[in-house]
């Protein structure tokens, strides 16, 4: 017992989990405004370097989480769900630079609509991520714990809606692109944005899981 009063206690994990969210909000919005404003190669070249900066910063986030994480004896919650939250949470970031990255790669050409409103429901996403996150060091209040889950139901949500929309788009997409390299090319982006939704469901189910065990 003397032992551990002697050890670190707590390591400000809650903030550098709302610190991490918000560097993923800010590359989910420069994602947005990328796809928005993709046939400005101008605009669309500052925005990529937006998205780069805002997960390159989330990533510096994740490596001192972890590194507190091994020097810190007493934690907020649970140690291992800090760890599977970072991780998770890295990986929205990830996919946003990822997606950013394939267009160049990939040489797309055009956004569509669809994909335009796909990145919208990220940003939603990040969004309400963000929200139930930075409430996390509250969960100790019954409102703020309903709160947090009812964010988490939202994103849940708009995970099913950017289900609903890849199936109408990849629909779409196979009944109007002629050109089988473009359509590979839309297919991709398609699921990549999607894939962020999923990520962003992922953070909710684990922001739920801490909520109920730690209210």
């Amino acid at each position: 017992m003397f032992f551990s009063k002697l050890m670190p206690h707590d390591g400000n994990f809650f903030d550098l989990l709302d610190e991490h969210a918000k560097h993923t909000s800010l590359a989910a919005d420069a994602f947005f405004n990328f796809i928005e404003s993709y046939s400005n190669e101008a605009l669309r070249l500052g925005y990529s370097q937006q998205v780069h900066k805002a997960e390159h910063d989330a990533d510096n986030v994740l490596k001192e989480v972890h590194r507190r994480l091994h020097k810190t004896f007493i934690t907020p919650i649970d140690r291992d769900q800090i760890f599977a939250l970072i991780n998770t949470m890295d990986d929205v970031a990830d996919l946003l630079q990822n997606t950013t990255e394939a267009t160049d790669l990939y040489n797309v050409k055009n956004m569509t609509p669809e994909m335009l409103q796909m990145a919208r429901l990220c940003t939603l996403c990040c969004s309400h991520m963000g929200n139930a996150i930075g409430s996390l060091k509250k969960i100790g209040d019954p409102e703020v714990a309903k709160e947090i889950l009812k964010t988490c139901d939202e994103i849940d949500q708009l995970e099913s809606q950017a289900d609903r929309l890849l199936s109408t788009s990849m629909a779409k997409l196979f009944r109007e692109e002629m050109d089988a390299k473009e359509l590979m090319k839309a297919k991709i982006i398609y699921e990549f944005l999607e894939e962020v939704t999923d990520r962003c469901e992922d953070v909710a189910n684990l922001i739920e899981g801490i909520v109920l065990e730690n209210s």
